[in-house]
This record gives structure tokens, sequence and C-alpha cells, in this order.
């Protein structure tokens, strides 16, 4: 099979202005008769173009994070700005058409329609935004760089995990968003396939994508330019990288 040819051989300067902004956010959830706080007053602020990872035990908020950057969850208290939108308050119908729009998601476990072929899969989320008129041509052209091109009219049950999850990062595209969520996007996948999907997600760091990722896997971790670490609801690390993992420079120092 073909791989994928890189839409850039040198990194795009990244434009130094939030892409993401969130203040003092609480989340508790609800279980039995317990309340399990998820984030405690966790703030954190993202530049355009950056690459970051989202590392930490099981439980530490990770997920959670992701959830209220994607619009999906809501925060009990604190401000969440994504992309040029305030999330607090928005009804879910203007949720749902502020993240088709600005928003791409990539989830561990693929979440492809399985009545729908790997085409179909791309044009929905172009169709449910009624987004441009040659919806066909663009999923094509995603699936191509993905390099699965060839599997466009199978379903995701004749494709391998690895495969499926090069469908659902051209999906997540398929709106041309100004931010890429990726929860766990190897975590199903053996180890050359994941390193296949990291490569392309370095690809679309390298052409300008702000890439956000939550991980368990370090050595995925520290392919991104940023690595921030959670534990107990809280950001406890949170430390820039050059390529290839090298420190330049830490911009929290350890807590406790």
């Amino acid at each position: 099979m073909s791989r994928p040819t890189q839409p850039t051989n040198q990194r795009l300067s990244p434009v130094r202005e939030p892409i993401i902004r969130i203040a003092q956010v609480f989340k508790q959830y609800r279980v039995g008769r317990r309340d399990i706080t998820a984030l405690n007053g966790v703030s954190l602020t993202i530049d355009r173009g950056e690459w970051v990872s989202i590392v930490g035990p099981s439980g530490c908020g990770k997920s959670t994070l992701l959830n209220l950057l994607s619009g999906i969850d809501a925060p009990d208290s604190g401000t969440v700005d994504v992309a040029g939108q305030r999330l607090n308050g928005l009804s879910e119908d203007r949720l749902a058409a502020w993240r088709g729009r600005e928003v791409g998601i990539v989830f561990q476990f693929f979440q492809l329609m399985p009545t729908l072929t790997i085409l179909e899969n791309i044009v929905l989320p172009m169709d449910l935004a009624r987004n441009g008129s040659n919806r066909r041509v663009r999923a094509l052209a995603l699936l191509e760089h993905m390099g699965v091109a060839e599997l466009a009219n199978n379903l995701p049950s004749e494709l391998s995990g690895g495969e499926q999850q090069r469908a659902a990062i051209a999906r997540a595209l398929a709106n041309h968003p100004q931010l890429l969520l990726a929860d766990e996007p190897t975590g199903n996948l053996d180890s050359h396939n994941g390193k296949i999907v990291v490569e392309l997600l370095r690809d679309l760091w390298n052409a300008g994508t702000t890439i956000i990722m939550v991980t368990h896997d370090p050595g995925v971790a520290t392919q991104a330019s940023r690595v921030v670490s959670m534990r107990d609801g809280e950001i406890v690390d949170d430390i820039a990288h050059i390529e290839q993992g090298a420190c330049i420079h830490s911009r929290s120092m350890l807590l406790g």
C-alpha cells in the first residue's frame, strides 16, 4: 500500500496567537452518592499551530479536558474559549454547528458509521455542514493523502484498524477545521500502524494544523511540540519541545 506523501518538508512557523484559552475550569461528575472532581481549577493557553500532547494516569482529567475543548461537555465554572468562540452557555445546536466548522475529532475506536462506505463517511460531515460543492472530490483527495483511497468503496468492517484510523483522520479534516483533537489516536493500533498515524499527524502539524492529542504512550507524546502533564484533575507540568522531543524550556515547574 502506498504511503501518503508529506504536504511539506518544512515546518510552517506557528502564528503566536491563542487558539485555546481556558481559565479556572472546574468540572465534577456525580458517581453514585459521590461527587468526583475531574478538573480542579485548570487554566491553559495554546497557540495556533502548536502540537500539544496531554498525558497522565487514567482518571486524571485528560479526556474531560478534551471534551470541554470540543464542546461535547461543559464546565461547572470557568471559561472555555476555542477557535474564536466562547463555548460557555452555547446551545447544543450552536455548539454542534460550531464544532462542525472549526474542530476535527479523532477517536481511539474510530467511530466510523458501519453502514456507510469509507467515502460516504468522509462526505457525511461536509453534508451536515453544507460545506462545499465538490464533496466527493475532497473526500477522495483526503483518502488519497491518507493512503487509503483504494478502499473508498469498502465498509469500515472491511478495513484493518490502522486503515480505519487513517480514514477517521480524513473524516476529521473534511471541513478544513482550525483544530484537530485526537483522543488516544494510536491506543487501539499495533506499533507499525501507530507509527504511520503519528507520521500523518506530524505531516498535518508541519502544514500548520493545531493538534491537541491525549495519549498514554510516552514515545507518542514526545513527538509533539509540547507536553502537558495532568494529575488529579490539575496540570502539574507543561514542557515545550523541539523536534524529536528535545526539551527547550519548561512553562511551569512540576507541582508537588
